[in-house]
């Protein structure tokens, strides 16, 4: 069902006499908080993993920012369509700004703040800082009525140099969406962005969360209507970097999902009971990331059941259940894989992202079961809220250095962490360090020396070990040494609840 015109005007009329709703959702949960003895720093490794989000800054950097060696760049983005498209994020290690996982990474902070910003104490306002910066671009990218700016840098152009940010003289190509060349998952994903961002600001800038609930309805029209993916029409700029696999069914309601909680419109209740089906409610995959938000929305849809009792979003409590006995070692569903050392282990290349997005995962729907004092049997095997906790807590642990390396995986935590990673500005010297321009090919040098990394990346996760537990620290290793923003964002949630749980906050 494609959703009508007056989605707007319903939701105008029905904000008006909405209720609150809590921006950290603290006022339905209770913490209580166990003194216990906690191996890692987990207040630490949480200030980390938000700062790693400046050092992925693109656009004209603050006077007060918090990474020396980074400075300004991508000034004219845009300028090729006349649209102004300064700031945002690079993905990676990389010198592009794709939009697909910007939207995401977006959306997986605002809900990290959303249910964990209570317990941050002093790092919520560098993580609302980071989801600023985050959307102040995405309204940029969504400036005209059905059309969405999707991608700036020519990927492949960029790939072909190792150079700082600073010094990009590669094309600065900007690539779109609109009624003619749809791109679906781009923009729901990007709907999701703004409504769960609309969340966080409530409370703090009623403006500014208005401004994104009501982009966050256009944008998701516009993604309903014109129906189709990026990846066909966009191919041979977003493949193979970001080539959506899952379908865009995926992202419509996760997208609906986000709209449902933001604005507490029927219209979307309404949109997700006749269309969740369709959408893929009910499959049983079990992969959340960039590119499949399946599981992600039935974790979603299932508080509307366990905490706030809405009744006709019962079986996502089932289809949540469903990915818990897959994912959790030990029951008689499992299906999935885990190294010698205990890591969850889903792809060679970047595996952290799954990683991370699992715990997240984890932690939240144990925080809505213990809410509704509610358990998971999978096949006899009961699953409660601390065994999901305490799993959730083993995989951040092995990130932080409880593995066979014995060393972290973010960098700049704990005392041996990767010193190569693949990433561009981290690993050539700054241009406080060295004024001159560095050409094109200049770095690729430096890029295959075993020479550590000049400029520490501090709180970037990379992608990880092998499935053999191994980490070579090579900075040409893509696959393993490279960070991205959407590994740390879920990240940010389940650090704040462990630094909290273990008395760190």
């Amino acid at each position: 069902m494609a959703l009508s015109s007056l989605v707007f005007l319903g939701f105008l009329l029905f904000s008006q006499c909405n209720a609150y709703f809590p921006v950290n959702g603290s006022a339905a949960f209770t913490y209580r908080r166990r003194p216990r003895v906690a191996g890692h720093d987990y207040r630490d490794a949480l200030s980390k993993s938000i700062l790693f989000f400046e050092g992925q800054r693109s656009g004209k950097l603050p006077p007060n920012k918090r990474i020396s060696w980074r400075g300004d760049s991508g000034l004219s983005d845009g300028s090729a369509m006349h649209v102004d498209l300064v700031g945002g994020y690079y993905d990676a290690g990389d010198n592009v700004k794709f939009g697909f996982p910007m939207a995401f990474t977006t959306t997986m902070l605002s809900w990290s703040v959303i249910e964990f910003g209570g317990l941050m104490k002093g790092e919520l306002q560098n993580a609302k800082q980071a989801i600023k910066w985050a959307t102040d671009y995405l309204l940029k990218a969504t400036v005209f009525p059905d059309t969405i700016f999707v991608q700036v840098g020519d990927a492949a152009r960029d790939h072909a140099c190792w150079e700082r940010p600073e010094d990009m003289d590669t094309p600065r190509a900007v690539f779109k969406i609109d009624k003619n060349t749809p791109g679906t998952e781009v923009a729901a994903e990007t709907a999701a962005a703004l409504a769960a961002a609309s969340l966080v600001f409530r409370k703090s800038d009623r403006g500014y969360s208005n401004l994104l609930v009501r982009r966050a309805i256009r944008v998701f029209q516009f993604a309903d209507k014109y129906r189709g993916s990026y990846s066909n029409r966009l191919k041979a700029y977003v493949c193979p970097y970001y080539c959506d696999y899952s379908g865009y069914q995926d992202e419509l309601l996760w997208g609906a999902a986000w709209l449902h909680k933001a604005t507490r419109n029927p219209i979307f209740l309404r949109y997700i009971q006749e269309n969740g089906n369709t959408l893929g409610a009910s499959e049983t995959d079990n992969t959340f990331g960039w590119d499949n938000k399946h599981v992600g929305a039935r974790i979603l849809l299932s508080k509307a059941f366990l905490v706030q009792n809405l009744q006709t979003l019962r079986d996502y409590k089932s289809h949540a259940d469903n990915y818990i006995c897959s994912v959790l070692p030990g029951t008689p569903f499992s299906n999935a894989h885990y190294t010698p050392g205990g890591l969850l282990y889903k792809m060679s290349d970047g595996n952290l992202q799954y990683v991370t997005s699992t715990s997240f995962l984890l932690v939240t729907y144990g925080k809505y079961l213990s809410s509704s004092h509610k358990v998971v049997n999978c096949g006899g095997n009961i699953i409660t809220p601390r065994k999901l906790k305490a799993f959730a807590k083993k995989q951040v642990d092995y990130i932080l250095g409880d593995n066979p390396m014995k060393m972290s995986y973010m960098v700049g935590y704990g005392s041996r962490y990767p010193l190569r990673i693949h990433h561009r500005g981290s690993s050539l010297p700054s241009v406080k360090a060295h004024p001159l321009k560095l050409k094109c090919a200049d770095g690729f040098s430096i890029m295959k020396s075993l020479t550590p990394n000049p400029n520490i990346l501090v709180g970037a996760v990379i992608g990880g070990p092998d499935k053999n537990d191994r980490f070579p620290d090579r900075r040409s290793d893509y696959f393993h040494s490279e960070p991205a923003t959407y590994i740390n964002a879920p990240l940010v949630g389940t650090l704040a609840y462990l630094a909290h749980a273990f008395g760190q906050l």
